[in-house]
């Protein structure tokens, strides 16, 4: 579904991307680790056409991103920033928005068809007549998430979707991103703080250190080694009910005792 050869991107003189390789398959969950500034978020960007590579290539169906129209890449592809802002409107009509790459002259019979399908798929079937002010930080990114997939896209684009919600809602989103990804056979690649919340619902991993690929892979690459390179921190891997965790170590500083 998506291949990324050898792409470079740049802010004016400060490059961000450099040489970055890898592919994602149909209904494959990928999570992009890496610290802070290492152009996690500027690759979903260059993925969405809302950057322009300096070099390299991105293929999404076999086809260059550069033949791509904007309205062709907002049917194929679902973004999700880091923020997203509640507006004053019922979630059916915040999903509804969703459909705006394939709307005519007017909201079709249709339109409204797949905007209810879409609030049965994501749970909120409940929630179409409330306003989307009443709705708790959890139940906002769902109807977000939902008004993404209103467009139908092949690729979903998921930047820190989960870091501003408390550890159930962190949990229940993450699970239907996973299961919408297995569903409808897209693919979703997910920038992700969350070690451990990546662990548990991803396929595979791209790890990215100052602007490159660290590691790449399944499980296999989620090393010691890797995450002390990733995140200059020192963890202990273990295993629980079949679900890989990632163990922080304490630092190790001078006793107290031993100060004069």
């Amino acid at each position: 579904m998506i291949r990324i050869d050898q792409l470079d991107c740049a802010y004016g003189n400060r490059q961000v991307l450099h040489s970055i390789s890898f592919n994602l398959q149909q209904g494959e969950l990928v999570s992009v680790l890496g610290m802070n500034g290492c152009g996690k978020s500027t690759l979903l960007k260059c993925i969405n056409g809302l950057l322009q590579p300096s070099s390299g290539e991105i293929h999404i169906n076999g086809q260059s991103l550069r033949q791509l129209s904007r309205q062709e890449l907002a049917r194929t592809i679902g973004y999700l920033p880091q923020n997203t802002q509640a507006i004053d409107c019922t979630v059916f009509e915040a999903v509804l928005i969703g459909r705006r790459p394939h709307l005519g002259w007017q909201v079709t019979d249709n339109d409204l068809v797949e905007t209810a399908r879409i609030l049965r798929l994501t749970g909120l079937s409940g929630y179409a007549d409330r306003s989307t002010l009443q709705l708790s930080g959890g139940e906002l990114q769902r109807v977000a998430i939902a008004r993404t997939l209103a467009q139908q896209p092949s690729i979903l684009l998921l930047d820190e979707p989960v870091n501003h919600l408390d550890i159930r809602s962190q949990i229940d989103v993450m699970a239907l991103i996973h299961s919408l990804t297995k569903q409808l056979g897209i693919s979703t690649i997910a920038v992700m703080h969350d070690l451990n919340m990546a662990l548990r619902f991803s396929d595979s991993f791209l790890m990215m250190k100052e602007g490159a690929v660290l590691a790449t892979g399944g499980r296999e690459v989620i090393t010691t080694d890797n995450i002390r390179e990733l995140y200059q921190l020192q963890v202990v891997l273990q295993e629980l009910n079949g679900i890989p965790l990632v163990i922080p170590c304490p630092e190790q500083e001078p006793s107290l005792l031993n100060r004069s």
